[in-house]
């Protein structure tokens, strides 16, 4: 139930940072960086008598029935409560603090604290195994009905959406939301792996019955042993190779420089991990 609890606060959370990169940074400066925010910022302007917020959730609403007729009923409830709470956060926002204009007049500036809010909080959802919905839903059609890459599919969409800005707000204001969709992505990605952020340690070291009771009963990691040969005096010797996190593995090094300060390590970090105790194949 805890657990629970804090993945629905922590999507909050992360929906509310978005909120926050699209009501301060992006609205104010015609910024549409994709997705349903994009284009709510686009219709926005050729509607300016709705607001916002309201136009996300209209938006939000019809992007979830259609998602139902063409896919079913695929969305999680995490999703669905992600999408919404995003839409009705940003119309609190332009009640609560209306905004009149922008913060400053260095657009870049903007762009790129709102968009590496926005993708901190972006990742803190999808952490939570949700999504902010949106055009993510017509990457899904494509995806069935085309064989059309997801990822790519929602990378399409937002370039069209930052695309179409540029014969509302000008070429100008069109390149730096190209800009930002494309910041969007790389900031995403980079706080998704710090998320899931590991190592494969590999060990050489005369005393490898001691790491490997270190690694296994006080860590409480798994760990594979084989035997290799070195290439000077061809003595056998134990190669230990484990996966740790940061904090583990800080443990171990400490631990190894106090038994054996001539003991060999080599760090490599890893992108992804499948398996057992890690994420699963499929």
């Amino acid at each position: 139930m805890l657990k629970k609890l804090l993945s629905f606060l922590l999507i909050n959370v992360g929906a509310f940072a978005v909120a926050i990169n699209v009501h301060f940074f992006l609205s104010p400066n015609d910024l549409a960086t994709g997705g349903v925010s994009g284009l709510s910022i686009v219709l926005n302007k050729v509607f300016p008598e709705v607001s916002l917020g309201i136009i996300m959730v209209i938006l939000n609403i019809i992007l979830f029935i259609v998602g139902i007729i063409f896919l079913g009923f695929q969305f999680g409830a995490k999703t669905i409560h992600a999408s919404f709470a995003l839409s009705f956060m940003v119309w609190g926002l332009e009640v609560v603090y209306p905004m009149e204009s922008a913060l400053s007049n260095d657009i870049l500036i903007q762009l790129i604290i709102g968009q590496i809010i926005a993708a901190s909080g972006m990742a803190i959802v999808f952490h939570q195994g949700a999504s902010t919905g949106g055009t993510d839903i017509l990457a899904m059609i494509m995806n069935k009905y085309f064989s059309f890459e997801v990822g790519k599919g929602v990378l399409m969409s937002d370039i069209a959406i930052a695309a179409s800005s540029v014969f509302l707000f000008g070429p100008t204001v069109g390149m730096y939301a190209f800009f930002g969709v494309i910041l969007n992505g790389l900031v995403i990605d980079y706080a998704l792996q710090q998320f899931d952020h590991k190592n494969e340690i590999v060990i050489i070291s005369r005393e490898s019955e001691q790491v490997r009771e270190f690694i296994v009963r006080t860590l409480g990691k798994g760990a594979t042993i084989h035997t290799a040969r070195g290439a000077f005096n061809y003595e056998d010797k134990e190669v230990i190779t484990t996966i740790l996190g940061r904090k583990d593995f800080t443990r171990l090094k400490k631990y190894i420089s106090s038994i054996d300060d001539r003991a060999f390590v080599t760090v490599h970090s890893m992108n992804e991990i499948l398996g057992e105790n890690f994420k699963r194949l499929a």
